[in-house]
């Protein structure tokens, strides 16, 4: 029988998942966390196979929870169960090495079928994170932007004007455009939206 952890911070989500999982004969719920620390703590104490974990959460984030967990239980496989896909998100889980990366709009069937495939060894993503991935990995990589490009969109993703950033940044508006022109260019974006929303998606700003 495989021994499972549920990490959410929503008391219904995990009550949800619980009711969801035990119905399984194969599967038995031995604990639940609230946050990333408290996994880490929790997954020593239980010895879990497969850990369910919510991506962000007060007092700890999922993915910073990961390496830790599998630092003392190399065994354990470990699952982001989320409402997130950016590109962003997805990146961190993998790279922190996660077995799996499920939406929380996942049918049960599927569940259930993840998180056997996962304590195999396997890995299980959500067929639209998927896609994601091989098109990233498919997509020439985008270039590096300079430190100065990396400033003047972080004040873009703050909402200040050209001449704001300018001021900020004891530089002519006409150089922030400069700037600005060569990260559009960078980024295959056209605008000051997407360029922000692609930099966070690519992990080039911090949200």
């Amino acid at each position: 029988m495989l021994r499972l952890m549920i990490v959410d911070d929503h008391p219904v989500v995990r009550e949800g998942l619980r009711g969801m999982l035990e119905s399984d004969p194969r599967l038995t719920v031995v604990g639940e966390a609230a946050s990333g620390d408290e996994a880490v703590v929790r997954a020593r104490e239980l010895a879990p196979d497969v850990i369910l974990m919510d991506l962000r959460m007060p007092g700890g984030d999922g993915v910073a929870a990961i390496p830790r967990i599998l630092a003392d239980r190399p065994g354990s496989r470990v699952i982001v169960l989320t409402t997130y896909e950016t590109d962003q998100d997805i990146v961190r889980a993998v790279e922190a090495g996660a077995a799996g990366y499920l939406l929380k709009d996942t049918s049960r069937a599927d569940l259930l079928a993840a998180v056997v495939s996962a304590s195999r060894g396997e890995t299980v993503l959500s067929p639209s994170v998927a896609t994601r991935l091989v098109s990233r990995m498919r997509a020439p990589a985008a270039e590096s932007l300079s430190p100065r490009e990396t400033e003047v969109l972080s004040l873009v993703a703050r909402g200040l004007t050209n001449a704001e950033i300018g001021r900020a940044l004891f530089i002519s508006e006409t150089t922030v455009k400069t700037h600005l022109l060569r990260v559009f260019g960078k980024l295959g974006v056209s605008d000051r939206t997407a360029a922000v929303t692609t930099a966070m998606d690519l992990g080039l700003l911090i949200r």
